[in-house]
């Protein structure tokens, strides 16, 4: 049902249209190259950051200017990820591109994968707590252990619905709890706030919680 919903949206909106459009994610940006800084070093060459739900943002294009860095798109929508493949050409190569249901178990990335787990407006669509354990599960998998995660969801302020869904507004304190805690090796470093306009003019209260994986 997810999925449909989804797809259905993008077969019908251009994505400047929609709410969560952003020309430059400029606070995401700052969030990872600060996340990035802070990491402890790896014997990689390479830090390995995922967009969860990224499909249509602008956000990989940024971040592929960045050296040194491997992306890895995800989206429930195979149609998000068509646009942004076509909107980049021949750079979509340099990133990797993952349709899946972030609440349902996914077979890729492997374990450890990411250093960074980046989630612009998807968590908060996550009604139920059976969703809200499948994301937490993927996390675990997925981000290494001493890496970091910036999941944003609006605000406990900010709006109830959104693309017609009932949404689960949320604090960073909340959002660390839902991912099971200390107990999952979870701490909340910060949280920041952020008044979203949309491409309409209204204003969407959000909050960015900066994660650490222990």
């Amino acid at each position: 049902m997810m999925r449909e919903h989804w797809e259905h949206v993008y077969a019908q909106k251009d994505p400047t249209q929609l709410s969560w459009y952003q020309r430059e994610p400029a606070r995401s940006l700052a969030l990872i190259d600060e996340s990035l800084a802070a990491l402890a070093p790896s014997e990689r060459q390479t830090r390995r950051i995922i967009d969860v739900g990224g499909g249509v943002s602008t956000l990989v294009e940024h971040l592929l200017d960045r050296p040194s860095v491997e992306i890895c798109v995800m989206d429930i929508a195979g149609l998000a990820l068509a646009h942004a493949r076509r909107r980049l050409g021949e750079r979509a190569a340099r990133a990797r591109w993952i349709e899946a249901d972030v609440s349902k178990p996914i077979p890729e990335p492997g374990p450890a994968w990411a250093d960074l787990w980046h989630d612009r407006a998807v968590y908060h669509f996550l009604t139920s707590p059976d969703q809200r354990a499948g994301y937490a599960a993927n996390l675990s998998r997925i981000l290494k252990p001493g890496g970091r995660a910036i999941i944003a969801t609006f605000a406990p302020d900010g709006p109830p619905r959104c693309s017609g869904l009932d949404v689960c507004r949320h604090d960073g304190a909340s959002i660390v709890r839902e991912l099971g805690g200390a107990s999952a090796g979870l701490s909340l470093v910060r949280e920041e706030r952020e008044d979203h306009v949309t491409p309409w003019g209204a204003t969407q209260r959000f909050v960015y919680a900066l994660i650490d994986r222990r």
